[in-house]
């Protein structure tokens, strides 16, 4: 199987640009960045199926080895329809943020800014906590022995009544 540099460096370029806009605050260039990386993956599954091989149609005069490996073309596709789809989300997502601000930027709210401002310490989960905490280890109450152990919902005989 003999590499193909120029391929691998599309890829890398692919790759590096896409991440690159993948951390921008513009939904447009996070569409843009997203497309690319799935390209560049649909690259490298085409090149992980190995070299070019006859049709995977069976012949008895060809040999098993000769044939190409239909799964990564099945795996592309797979692909090409899954980035369909989160291009289509994506696309309504900007569409909308222009619609209601007329603005594709991802702003930071009040919130976002209030919550970079607190400390990281939480208060449940930092805290020191005894080793016996446990509520399932107390004696249930007593139940009153004229209660009624019927089903839910189904009346049972009642004091002072003459059933």
């Amino acid at each position: 199987m003999t590499v193909n540099l120029t391929l691998l460096v599309v890829m890398g370029v692919l790759y590096a640009v896409g991440v690159y806009l993948l951390l921008e605050r513009s939904l447009t260039r996070v569409l843009l960045g997203l497309m690319l990386l799935t390209n560049g993956t649909n690259l490298l599954i085409l090149h992980a199926g190995g070299e070019a091989g006859s049709a995977p149609l069976y012949d008895a005069s060809i040999a098993a080895e000769n044939y190409s490996d239909p799964l990564p073309q099945a795996l592309i596709l797979t692909a090409i329809v899954i980035s369909l789809a989160v291009t289509a989300f994506l696309l309504g997502m900007i569409y909308r943020s222009w619609v209601l601000g007329r603005r594709d930027e991802i702003q930071d709210d009040v919130e976002d800014r209030r919550v970079a401002r607190q400390s990281s310490y939480d208060v449940e989960s930092d805290a020191d906590i005894p080793a016996d905490t446990t509520e399932f280890d107390d004696v249930p109450p007593p139940r009153d022995p004229e209660e009624s152990l019927e089903a839910p919902g189904v009346l049972g005989p009642r004091r002072g009544s003459n059933r």
